[in-house]
């Protein structure tokens, strides 16, 4: 409850370095697996198609989050916030932005609508997000601001991939 209470967008971080394990927490609470022996995530998805993955962005480099493994995957080195920024200068003062990208192919046609799904899915997702930095005290805010083409471009991102939502992250101002 104190959690759903203190949910609110928030656009100004501290320029604190977010600690490994809130980092960890953060990624797993926004799509862990939290019944191992299935692989069940802590976002439910549409059939369980799971076609959301979650994308860790440093002023550093990009990296993928490996659910199986909780590991966060090497993708490609460089700064990419000016292609997350899109002139909402608060994003390039968070430490950590998360994108939410939907993998078209893993949604297996029953008749809806890709894009549909996917954002439905990116939307749970979101809400975990948001809702594990209300209980943490932190700071974040979803956004759909961002050169999704040019980002999609400079990581490598496969046709059938899409950028959905991008949530900038760190400790309160």
């Amino acid at each position: 409850m104190e959690a759903l209470s203190n949910r609110k967008s928030v656009r100004g971080f501290s320029d604190k370095k977010l600690s490994d394990q809130d980092l960890a927490d953060l990624v797993w609470a926004a799509g862990g697996i939290n019944r191992k022996e299935a692989g069940l995530r802590t976002a439910p998805s549409w059939r369980n198609f799971q076609d959301v993955e979650l994308y860790v962005c440093f002023k550093e480099g990009v990296y993928l989050y490996n659910a199986k493994e909780h590991t966060l995957e090497p993708v490609m080195k460089g700064n990419f916030y000016p292609l997350i920024v899109s002139g909402q200068d608060f994003v390039d003062d968070a430490p950590v932005v998360l994108l939410l990208v939907s993998d078209f192919d893993k949604i297996k046609g029953d008749g809806s609508s890709p894009v549909y799904i996917s954002g439905l899915n990116a939307g749970i997702i979101s809400q975990n997000i948001s809702l594990f930095c209300a209980g943490k005290n932190m700071a974040t805010v979803p956004r759909g601001f961002m050169d999704k083409e040019g980002l999609k471009k400079a990581i490598n991102l496969k046709e059938n991939q899409h950028i959905l939502l991008n949530h900038p992250v760190g400790y309160l101002k």
